[in-house]
C-alpha cells in the first residue's frame, strides 16, 4: 500500500492558492519596478521577478506533489537531524519554509538601487527570514518537542532558567561562561603590568628564552574588545608565540570605561593610550625603536597614531603589523547598511559631547551580522532544548564586553565609516597635528582574512594602496578572529602570499598570481619580523625599568577583570 497520501483536488487547490498569492506578491513587487524614477528610487528588475516567479510556482507544485513524504535530506544543516527528516509535517514545514526564504532573498536581489539601498533591504529580508525559521519556535521544532518528551519536560524547565539567566547577565550565552576564569585559565602568560593611566595598562611579558631582540614588540588590540583574544590558552595565545620568538613583548590592556571616561574621545586614545604606550615601550626597552602591531580597530588606531608622529617629525616605530585592519573604509561589507548621514548625526546627539556606548549594544549588533550562527543557533540550544553551551575560550572573551566612550564612538563613524576621512591628506587634524597617511614610510605587515564579514578581504588589501613604504600583504583562511588565532602547531587551514610580492591595485588582482601554503601565517609574518627586530641581546632580568616603570601587579590586571 502506498504511504503517501493522493491529494487530488486538495492538491490542486493548494498550488493553485500558492500559485495567486505569491503572483500577488511579485506582481506587486514588479509594479514598483515599473514605477517611474522621480517617484521612488527603488526599481526592481522585472524579468527576474518573472522568471523568479516561475521557479517558485514550480517549486512549490513540486513540494506539494510529494506530500508528507519525507526528502531524504534538507539542505540546510537545521534541518538535518532525523526528527526533522523522519517527521513527514516538520520536514514539509522546513522545505516549504526554505522555499519561501529562497523567493523572499530572490526579490530584495531583484532590487535595482544604490548599492546602501540594496544592502539594507537585503540585510532586513535576511533578518527576518533567519527570525522566522521553524526550528526556532518549540511548536515546530521536533527536535526540541521530542527532547521535551524523553526528559519528561526537564529540557523545557532547563530552558526557562536558561533564559532568565540571559535576561539578568544582560545578554545570549554562547558558551559556558562559569568554565573560564580571566588569569586562571585564559590570559595566562606570564607578565606584569610596568605602566597605567585611566586608559590603559602595559603588560610586559617574562622572556621564554634566554636571548630577546633588542627592538621590542608592541601590540596594540581594539579598546571594543579585551585584550587577551592575542592571548586565550597557552595553545592559541599570539602573545606567547612572539614571546616564544625571542621578542621581548608589551601589550596594551584597555581599561572597560566608565562613566568616569564618557567624555574622551578619539585623541585622547591616540595621545594618552597609543602613542604613550610606544613612548613608555621605547623607555623601558632602551631601544632606538620598537615594533608594533594593531590587530582591527587597534590597527586603525595605530596607523592614526604612526601618522601623528610622522607629523611631528618622530620616528620611534621601526615596523607596524596590521591585522584585519581598516585604514581605507571605502569598502566596509554589511557594516555599511547601519551607517548614513541621519545615524551618525542621531548618535552624535546621543553622545557626541559625553555618554557611554554599552558593550552589549555592540556586541549585538556584530552578532546579527550572521543571526544563524551567532544568535538563533544558541536561542534553539539554550532555551528549546534546554542545553548549556560548551567551554568554548573564543566565545567566552567574545561575550566578554566591553563600553566605549561616546566622543570616541561618534568621532570614529563620521570619520572613518561615513566620510572616509582617514586616507584623505589634510582632511583630518587629530592630536594637534594634520593626518596625511603618506608619511608612513616604515614597513608594513598587512593581514586580511579571506572570510572576514567585519573587515572584507577588500578592505584588508586597499591598506596595501595607502602606505608608500615596504609592504608584505598576506591572505588567511576563515574569518576575523579565526583566520588570525591560528597558531602553526594546529596545523590548521591556509595562507596565501605572492612570491613576487607585487601589490597590484585590487585585491583580485593580487589573488590571480597568489600562491596557497597550508597551515598558519604566523611563520611567514615571525621571518619578516625577526628582519626589523635588531640584534640580539640578553634577556631582562626583571620587569619595567628601574623606579620609573616597575611591575605593579602580576599579569593580566585589573583593568581586563573590569566588566561592562
Amino acid at each position: 500500500m502506498n504511504s503517501t497520501p493522493d491529494w487530488g483536488a486538495a492538491g490542486e487547490q493548494y498550488t493553485d492558492f500558492f500559485s495567486r498569492q505569491w503572483q500577488n506578491a511579485f506582481q506587486s513587487f514588479a509594479a514598483l519596478g515599473q514605477a517611474e524614477p522621480a517617484k521612488t528610487a527603488v526599481q526592481l528588475d522585472v524579468h527576474r521577478l518573472q522568471a523568479l516567479q516561475q521557479e517558485y510556482v514550480q517549486e512549490a507544485t513540486r513540494l506539494w506533489s510529494q506530500g508528507l513524504q519525507a526528502p531524504a535530506q534538507l539542505q540546510d544543516r537545521r534541518f538535518k537531524s532525523a526528527p526533522w527528516l523522519s517527521n513527514p509535517v516538520a520536514a514539509m514545514t522546513a522545505s516549504a519554509y526554505l522555499l519561501n526564504a529562497k523567493a523572499l532573498m530572490g526579490m530584495a536581489d531583484a532590487v535595482q538601487a544604490d548599492e546602501k539601498t540594496r544592502q539594507r533591504i537585503r540585510f532586513a529580508v535576511e533578518q527576518w527570514v533567519a527570525a522566522m525559521s521553524p526550528s526556532n519556535y518549540l511548536a515546530l521544532n521536533p527536535e526540541a518537542q521530542q527532547k521535551a518528551l524523553e526528559t519528561k519536560g526537564e529540557s523545557l524547565a532547563k530552558g526557562i532558567q536558561n533564559m532568565l539567566h540571559d535576561l539578568q547577565q544582560g545578554h545570549l550565552s554562547m558558551t559556558d561562561e562559569s568554565a573560564f576564569e580571566v588569569g586562571k585559565n585564559v590570559a595566562t602568560t606570564e607578565g606584569a603590568v610596568v605602566y597605567e593611566n585611566e586608559l590603559f595598562q602595559l603588560i610586559e611579558y617574562k622572556p621564554l628564552t634566554g636571548k630577546v631582540y633588542k627592538r621590542p614588540l608592541l601590540l596594540v588590540p581594539p579598546c571594543i574588545n579585551k585584550y587577551y583574544i592575542l592571548d586565550l590558552q597557552p595553545e592559541n595565545s599570539l602573545i606567547r608565540y612572539a614571546v616564544s620568538q625571542g621578542h621581548r613583548t608589551f601589550v596594551v590592556s584597555w581599561r572597560n570605561p566608565d562613566e568616569s571616561l564618557d567624555h574622551l574621545g578619539w585623541d585622547d586614545y591616540i595621545e594618552d593610550a597609543v602613542i604613550r604606550a610606544i613612548d613608555v615601550t621605547q623607555q623601558i626597552a632602551g631601544a632606538d625603536q620598537i615594533n608594533t602591531l594593531g590587530f582591527c580597530v587597534g590597527g586603525t588606531m595605530l596607523a592614526t597614531a604612526l601618522a601623528v608622529l610622522a607629523a611631528r617629525g618622530e620616528d620611534p616605530v621601526a615596523s607596524a603589523t596590521l591585522l584585519t585592519t581598516f585604514v581605507d573604509f571605502s569598502s566596509t561589507g554589511v557594516l555599511d547598511v547601519f551607517i548614513d548621514e541621519a545615524f551618525v548625526q542621531m548618535r552624535e546627539m546621543q553622545m557626541g559631547k559625553g555618554g557611554l556606548l554599552k558593550g552589549q549594544e555592540l556586541a549585538a549588533t556584530f552578532s546579527f551580522l550572521r543571526p544563524n550562527d551567532l544568535v538563533w543557533n544558541y536561542v534553539v540550544g539554550n532555551y528549546l532544548k534546554g542545553e548549556t553551551p560548551p567551554p568554548f575560550d573564543l566565545l567566552y572573551w567574545n561575550s566578554d564586553a566591553t563600553n566605549l566612550p561616546g566622543p570616541w564612538y561618534a568621532w570614529y563613524l563620521r570619520n572613518t565609516y561615513l566620510e572616509n576621512n582617514l586616507i584623505r591628506p589634510g582632511k583630518l587634524t587629530v592630536c594637534g597635528e594634520q593626518i596625511d597617511m603618506g608619511r608612513v614610510t616604515l614597513p608594513l605587515y598587512i593581514y586580511g582574512s579571506r572570510e572576514d564579514h567585519i573587515v572584507p578581504i577588500e578592505a584588508a588589501y586597499a591598506s596595501t594602496q595607502v602606505f608608500p613604504g615596504d609592504k608584505r600583504f598576506v591572505m588567511g583562511a576563515s574569518g576575523h578572529i579565526a583566520g588570525v588565532i591560528n597558531p602553526p602547531a594546529k596545523h590548521k587551514r591556509s595562507h596565501w602570499i605572492r612570491s613576487d610580492n607585487a601589490l597590484p591595485a585590487s585585491h583580485g588582482e593580487w589573488l590571480q598570481e597568489a600562491t596557497e601554503h597550508p597551515g598558519s601565517w604566523w611563520t611567514d609574518w615571525s621571518q619578516w619580523l625577526q628582519s626589523h627586530a635588531g640584534t640580539q641581546i640578553a634577556a631582562p632580568k626583571r620587569y619595567g625599568k628601574g623606579r620609573s616603570y616597575e611591575a605593579l601587579e602580576p599579569a593580566p590586571g585589573r583593568y581586563v577583570r573590569e566588566k561592562a
